[in-house]
Order: C-alpha cells, then sequence, then structure tokens
C-alpha cells in the first residue's frame, strides 16, 4: 500500500490520500523561473552594467528571503492543504457509518475512522477495500460482487448480508448483520469515476425486526387459535385473511390458500350477501352491523353464523375493505338457549326463497329479509331502511292503489287478502306477486307492524305462461290450419281431376279449352296455398335428406342476387367445417328464399342482407338460454338484413298465419307461417330478434346429423324446382313443391310413354265422393277395371265378394270407421303381397310411423291430376314383386 499523508485538524480520518498534482506545479513553475533568470544572465552579462547587475540581484535577494520567511511561519506552502469544503470533510471523518473511496483499481483513497472500528483495521497501512475484505467470505463474497459490478457499470445499490461474526472481531460467536451501499461519483481532480461505500452494523436493527416478528407470529397464533373465526376482505371482495378457526370450521385448506383468490361470495350461502352488501359506509366512516346468515362450507354444507361486520369507505365513498368476526352457531357451538333460538329464526327469516318484508300502518318498511334486499337491490337498500322507506318504492304507479286497499285490510285484521301482482318499476320484463297478511300479535320490538309482505317473482313463470298460451294458439292453428287444408284438397283433386278429364275430349282450338286450362291453373294456385297451410301445420310431405348448408346457400346464391335487385347486397359469411344437417332442400330453400325476399322488402332504400352460418356446440346452445330449445349440436343460420326492423307487438305474430304488415294484394301472409313450419318439421327452431331502425336477424338452429350405417338419400328423391319457387316467393307468395313418392310413387320428372292399365283391377277407397268418382272414371278411362269402397271396412267386404281379386289398392288415409293405415294392417293378414298407394294431403310421416317396419306401399299427396294417379298406380303395378 502507499504511504498515506494524514490531513491536520481536529478530526483525523484513518486514510487521506489525496493527488499533489497542483503544488507540484508551483515548484516546477518556482525552478522554471529561477532557471530562466540564470540563464538570462548567463546570455546577457556582457550587456549589463555591475550597478544593474547588483540591483537585480539585491531585488532576487529579497524575493528570497521574503519567500523563505513565509514558508517558514507557514504563510506559503510548497505542498497547500487541500481545497475541500471543511464542513463535508468534517462531516464525512465523524459519520457513524464506515465511509470509503477507491478509485476504479480498488485503491483505497480515503476511509473514515468508522470504517477501520468496523472492520478492525485501525492503522493506516492495516486498511484493505471493501473487495479486498470481504470477498474472502463466503457469507458477503456474492453481495459484494453484485455491488461492485454494478458500480462499475455506473450504476449504484445495496446489499445486506450475514457473517457469521462481526468483522471487528470480540463477538465471540455472535452473528452480525451488514448493510452495504454504494455508488460512483465524479472525481474533483478529473479522470476516471471514484467508488463510494458505505458500510454499516445493523444487527440491532436486524434484532428489533425479529423480535417485532415474534410478537407479530405471536399475535397471529392467538388470533388462529382464538374460538371465534375472522377473515378481512379487501375492497372487491377477496378473503385478504382468515384465521385457522373460521378455516377449519369451513374446511379451508391454509396451505393451499391464497389471498385474493377465495370471494367473499363463494363463502356465504343463499342470499347473505345481499345482508353483508347492504352495510355501507359514509365516505371517510367506518360502518358495524350484526349479521344472522349461513356459510357454506367446502363439502356443501351450510354453517349458521352470526357476523359482527365492519366495513371502511374511501373519502370518495368507495367500498374499502372489511373486518369480521365470525360466531359460530351450529349445534353445540356457544349455544345459549335464548340466542339459539332467536339465531334459528333469523336463518329461516334471511335464507327463505321468497322476500319477506314488514310494514307499519303508513307502509314505511321496518325490517326486511336477504333476499328482499337482493331482489330489490335497485330501488331499497339498508340505509333506506333506517330512513322509513315506503314500501310503494317497489311499486309500479298502477300498482300502488291496489296495494293500499291489501294494506287496509291487513290494518282490519282481514284474514283473506287477494296477492297482487306487478311489474319492476324500472324494468316492464320482471314481475312479481304480492301476498299481504295481517299482523295479528304484535312483539314488542315492533308494536306498530300491520302487516307482513311476501314477495315472489313470476318473471320465469309468467314467461312460461306467454310461451304455453302461443305455443297453444299455434297448434290450435295449426289443427284448423290443417284440417282445412284437407278438405280443401280433396275439392281441389276433384276440380282436377274434372278438369283433366274434359281436357281430354277437347282440342286446343275449342273455345272452352282455353276456360279450362285458366280452371286447372288456379287450381294449381289454391294447392300452393294449401300446401302453405300444411308446412305450418308440420303435416306436409317431407324428403329430408343430408345436407351441407355451405353447398346449399352457395348453390342459392345467384338466385337470390336476383331475387333481391341491385340495390340490395347480398354478403355470405360461411363458418369452417360446418357438421351436416339432415332436411328436406327443396323445402329449405324455400325457408332462405322466403327470408331473403322479406329482408329485401324491408330495406325500400337498399342495404345488405348477410347469411351467416356456424356451428353451434351443446354448451354454447345451452348458454344462449333461447326459450323452448333443448341443448345440443346444431347448424346456425343467420338472415340479417339492415331494414326498417319489427315492432314488438308485431314481432309476437309474425309466425301465424295470414298475418302480414304488407299490403292487399302484395303478400299472403303465410310466408313466414311456411317458414316456422319447415323449421320446426325438420327438428330445428327459428329466433328472431329486431330493433325499429337497426334492422332484423333471423336465427334458425338446425340439428346435426350424425352419420349412421346405411344412411342416405331417401329413395326417390329430388331437387325442387328453386326457380319455380323463387319466382312465386317474389310474386308475394310462398313457393309450393310438388312431392316425389318413393316406392312406387308419382314422380314429376319422368312419364312411363304407356299409361293404360290393361286388365289391372283396382280397389279405390275414397270417402270423398267427388274425388271418388273423378279418379274411378279416370282409371277406367285407362282402361282399368275399377271397384270403389267408401271406407276401409267397406273395402274389406268388397275384397271378400272378390275373393281377393284386386291387384292394387288405392286408398286415402283420413276415412270414417276404418282408416287406411287400418285397412293395410288388416290386408297383410291375408293378403301380405297387395300392392297399396296412400293418397292424402298430409304428410307421409304423419301416417306412416303407425305402419309396420316391413310395410310396403307408395304415396300420392292431394291434390294431383289425372297423370298423376296413373303415373303411380302403373310404377306400383310394375314395381318388383
Amino acid at each position: 500500500m502507499n504511504e498515506t499523508t494524514p490531513s491536520p485538524g481536529p478530526i483525523t480520518p484513518l486514510v487521506d490520500r489525496g493527488t499533489k498534482p497542483r503544488s507540484i506545479l508551483r515548484l516546477l513553475l518556482l525552478a522554471a523561473i529561477m532557471i530562466g533568470t540564470s540563464i538570462f544572465f548567463f546570455l546577457f552579462q556582457d550587456r549589463l552594467d555591475n550597478e544593474m547587475m547588483l540591483a537585480i540581484l539585491g531585488a532576487l535577494a529579497v524575493i528570497g528571503i521574503f519567500f523563505l520567511v513565509s514558508m517558514v511561519i507557514g504563510f506559503i506552502a510548497i505542498t497547500p492543504k487541500s481545497q475541500s469544503d471543511p464542513l463535508a470533510r468534517a462531516f464525512m471523518d465523524s459519520h457513524t457509518e464506515g465511509v470509503l473511496v477507491t478509485d476504479s483499481r480498488d485503491r483505497v483513497i480515503y476511509a473514515n475512522a468508522a470504517y477501520g472500528a468496523l472492520t478492525g483495521q485501525t492503522k493506516n497501512t492495516d486498511v484493505q477495500s471493501v473487495e479486498a475484505l470481504l470477498a474472502r467470505f463466503k457469507d458477503s463474497s456474492e453481495a459484494v460482487y453484485r455491488l461492485a459490478n454494478a458500480m462499475r457499470a455506473g450504476g449504484s445499490g445495496q446489499e445486506e448480508f450475514r457473517m457469521v461474526q462481526p468483522l471487528a472481531g470480540g463477538g465471540q460467536g455472535r452473528p452480525a448483520w451488514y448493510r452495504l451501499r454504494g455508488r460512483p461519483f465524479p472525481n474533483p481532480e478529473g479522470g476516471e469515476s471514484l467508488l463510494g461505500w458505505q458500510l454499516s452494523d445493523i444487527t440491532g436493527e436486524r434484532t428489533e425486526q425479529e423480535l417485532v416478528f415474534k410478537e407479530l407470529q405471536h399475535a397471529i397464533d392467538y388470533l388462529d387459535h382464538a374460538p371465534v373465526g375472522f377473515f378481512s376482505a379487501d375492497r372487491d371482495g377477496g378473503i385478504a385473511y382468515i384465521n385457522a378457526t373460521l378455516a377449519d370450521w369451513l374446511g379451508i385448506d391454509l396451505t393451499a390458500f391464497a389471498p385474493g383468490k377465495v370471494m367473499l361470495r363463494d363463502l356465504v350461502a343463499g342470499s347473505g350477501m345481499a345482508l353483508i352488501e347492504s352495510v355501507q359506509a359514509e365516505p371517510g366512516l367506518n360502518r358495524t352491523a350484526q349479521l344472522d346468515l349461513d356459510l357454506l362450507k367446502a363439502n356443501g354444507q351450510s354453517l349458521p353464523v352470526r357476523m359482527i361486520h365492519r366495513v371502511t369507505a374511501a373519502r370518495d365513498g368507495a367500498p374499502g375493505e372489511s373486518r369480521t368476526i365470525v360466531i359460530s352457531r351450529e349445534e353445540g357451538e356457544n349455544r345459549l338457549d335464548a340466542a339459539h333460538a332467536e339465531m334459528r329464526f333469523t336463518r329461516f327469516f334471511n335464507n327463505t326463497p321468497m322476500a319477506i318484508a314488514s310494514v307499519d300502518g303508513g307502509g314505511r318498511i321496518l325490517r326486511t329479509n336477504g333476499p328482499f334486499l337482493q331482489m330489490f337491490s335497485g330501488v331499497v337498500g339498508r340505509d333506506d331502511l333506517d330512513r322509513g322507506v315506503l314500501f310503494e318504492n317497489v311499486l309500479r304507479d298502477g300498482d300502488r292503489p291496489s296495494f293500499r286497499e291489501a294494506l287496509a285490510q291487513a290494518a282490519d285484521k282481514q284474514g283473506k287478502i287477494a296477492p297482487i301482482d306487478g311489474r319492476d318499476p324500472a324494468s316492464d320484463e320482471r314481475h312479481f306477486r304480492y301476498y299481504v297478511n295481517a299482523v295479528i300479535d304484535h312483539n314488542e320490538e315492533t308494536p306498530e307492524e300491520t302487516a307482513i309482505i311476501y314477495a315472489v317473482e313470476t318473471t320465469e313463470q309468467k314467461a312460461l305462461e306467454a310461451q304455453m298460451a302461443q305455443t297453444q294458439k299455434m297448434n290450435a292453428v295449426g289443427t284448423l290450419a290443417g284440417g282445412i287444408a284437407h278438405d280443401f284438397n280433396n275439392v281441389l283433386t276433384a276440380i282436377l281431376l274434372s278438369a283433366d278429364h274434359l281436357l281430354l275430349s277437347l282440342r286446343p282450338s275449342d273455345a272452352s279449352f282455353a276456360d279450362l286450362m285458366e280452371i286447372k291453373r288456379n287450381a294449381n294456385r289454391a294447392a300452393v296455398l294449401v300446401r302453405q297451410l300444411l308446412a305450418f301445420s308440420r303435416k306436409q310431405t317431407m324428403r329430408p335428406t343430408v345436407l351441407s348448408m355451405t353447398d346449399v346457400i352457395g348453390d342459392l346464391r345467384m338466385l337470390i342476387d336476383r331475387l333481391t335487385g341491385t340495390h340490395v347486397k347480398l354478403a355470405l359469411e360461411f363458418g369452417r367445417d360446418l357438421w351436416p344437417v339432415k332436411t328436406d332442400l327443396g323445402q329449405f330453400e324455400q325457408v332462405l328464399i322466403n327470408l331473403a325476399v322479406n329482408a329485401r322488402d324491408a330495406m325500400p332504400e337498399g342495404g345488405t342482407i348477410t347469411v351467416r352460418t356456424r356451428n353451434v356446440d351443446r354448451a354454447e346452445s345451452e348458454a344462449l338460454n333461447y326459450r323452448g330449445m333443448e341443448p345440443g349440436d346444431f347448424v346456425l343460420i343467420e338472415v340479417q338484413d339492415e331494414g326498417t326492423g319489427i315492432a314488438p307487438d308485431v314481432l309476437e305474430k309474425i309466425f301465424e298465419p295470414f298475418f302480414t304488415t304488407k299490403e292487399v294484394g302484395k303478400g299472403t301472409g303465410l310466408g313466414l307461417s311456411m317458414v316456422y313450419g319447415i323449421v320446426k318439421q325438420s327438428g330445428g327452431y327459428i329466433f328472431p330478434e329486431s330493433n325499429v331502425g337497426e334492422g332484423t336477424v333471423f336465427r334458425i338452429f338446425l340439428p346435426r346429423h350424425i352419420d349412421e350405417a346405411g344412411d342416405g338419400e331417401a329413395d326417390g328423391t329430388q331437387r325442387s324446382g328453386s326457380a319455380d319457387a323463387a319466382m312465386a316467393v317474389a310474386n308475394g307468395e310462398s313457393a309450393g313443391r310438388g312431392a316425389a313418392s318413393p316406392g312406387g310413387a308419382a314422380k314429376a320428372a319422368t312419364e312411363p310413354g304407356d299409361l293404360t292399365g290393361g286388365s289391372a283391377v283396382v280397389l279405390l277407397v275414397e270417402d270423398e265422393e267427388a274425388v271418388r268418382r273423378g279418379g274411378k272414371r279416370m282409371l277406367e278411362a285407362r282402361g282399368y277395371v275399377v271397384h270403389e269402397a267408401e271406407n276401409g271396412v267397406e273395402a274389406l267386404e268388397v275384397l271378400a265378394e272378390l275373393d281377393g281379386a284386386i291387384d292394387i289398392v288405392v286408398s286415402d288415409v283420413v276415412m270414417p270407421e276404418m282408416d287406411g293405415p287400418t285397412l293395410l294392417r288388416e290386408l297383410r293378414k291375408d293378403y301380405p303381397d297387395m300392392k297399396f298407394i296412400f293418397v292424402s294431403g298430409y304428410a307421409e310421416d304423419a301416417f306412416a310411423k303407425n305402419l309396420p317396419e316391413d310395410a310396403k306401399f307408395g304415396f300420392l299427396p292431394k291434390p294431383f291430376s289425372l297423370k298423376q294417379l296413373a303415373i303411380a298406380v302403373k310404377e306400383m303395378l310394375e314395381g318388383e314383386e
């Protein structure tokens, strides 16, 4: 180590190695002056006279003598004192913490006496830097290494470490704690920065902290094992602390407990949280309340408790933290007979599923239970009860007269008071029923009690009642529509058969030929209306096939574009990997076309129709919570417009037959009814949603189809004529679709060249005389031998008379005495191979499900023409045995 130069003064540092560049410069300057003077005299001595030489030498001698005398008395110093601030030097020298200054190469520049005392280095020659001293101890080496690296990088820091014994020795094995701080600072003489170290002994501080921590541990231990529970919750309701007693009662594992992870609402049973939330403090103040309620154990059981709940409010009024003492009222816990009886009543009072309030004769609320505060949380609070809030505040203006009358009856001790049905004053969607009971026996606490009021929310019940009424109305209308359609089909069938018969005997040039064609054309238009009624009543014939909605909608895009016009844009948003569905292709095309045309009509100024598809799994469908929809996997098809929207009162009726908002002559009112029936008959659901002025969206949920072995398209199923359907819709009507018939039924696309029947014998069973007579005449014209019967019983008698000499039976489905399906079952007993064709205006599925699985039959939907009847009979006769 370098030699040290002690600094003079009353306080002496342990080491003060200052740099001396300025003192050396002064000496060099003085030497330079003297040398220069000598050289001057040597060079110019010949030019100077002796007198001048003597004068100059004299002056120099005087200056030299003055310099020497001044240096002796201290007026001039060759090595002057440091020019640093004496106050700062005095402060650093006398600092109680050890201070050390080193350069970048860890050479000691300054160390105060406290540093020597802390490290046991009392001599200047013994002083070591912090790094040299502490790096050799494993307890401190890492801390010093981190701090030194930080300081050389231009930063500062602090480290604390524990030594087995003090650095100065003499601790007799007693451990010591030290705090080491460090930071770099500029060198006042220039050059690289210096490093300032500060070392202090914090053993006493740590000892005090350990004592405080032990006392805190004792306090926590006392609190944990207290005979009552305790918890603290933050402003968000998270449990910040819970003592061991309460955790044990609730079955909470404290080893896995983390502050804020368990919420207070998760620990409270029933409506008890409403009671807790009702305790609110004024801004900047505290409020304490006593609550009787149930907590939830980890196993789901209830724990009856009494809570002393204290809440703190922030100065801005925001909810603050809470502290709560919990007293268990479980059987055998802190039980006092009177208190326990009161506790049991309070538990029942707060855990009842209905809201309860007691009122005085003026209608002021005296007390309530938790469910009441929860049910009317936006109207009545705990503070309102203290101010004597009126019960009428939870009633609408129109319901208040009925309440006042019921309260007057209660004051008169009447026993039977009619309940009051009302709605939430803040929302028309919430319904309530209020039961008012007179108070007969008054207690000492509330002698002014006049009535007890029980409030039950009936929103769900009202919604179910409305849904049931709507369903019953739709079913009734559907049944009526189906019955009308059945009878009307018979009339249309007779008209079509008669028209066909007359057309066979006329030439196109005949005067009446055009009139007959007009009759037939209008009969076919009436048949379209009948099919719409059958679609609504879900009794139309459907041929379901497995479809991909992406393909179906993609194929219809150009057609819908033409129907909607140039001022309306069509946007398609297909979901990825759509599940297959099973429905009738032609029928569902009608659904999309009807919805698209309705959307077009709702946007007279133009806009965009958006069709979206995506999958909806069971969990999502359950979360949607659409009323009446069973959870499951669905394919969702949305048709959305940007039109005028639909008013709520109109939205409730849009699926009803013949209900329309269009002008007279521009719609039949059956379009959406047919859409509803087709979706329902496909096993799906349809839900409209609309806001006036914002547009409407129809959401169709079709059930996902799971492929099974042998599953495929039904025999004879054909794609419907979408263009014909679209043109009908575009003209304000719903499209119709001729049904195909499996197993020898009529096919619209093919017709045998020869429709004569030869010698085949046909038994025609039909209760409608006009249809039976027309069908017999048409078949006989084709060469068939036709026997007729009015119902199934008569048909069996005809078969018996003919000894079964019948080739084919053509029978209506709905007939008096014995219907068609019963007739088929009876025929199978004696004639199992008898060929059979059903004719009906109802869907095939409506009766086929009641037939044996191996039954073979054809189907011809009403109304039908002569050609269709002849084709059906011909194909069934020529079919395989």
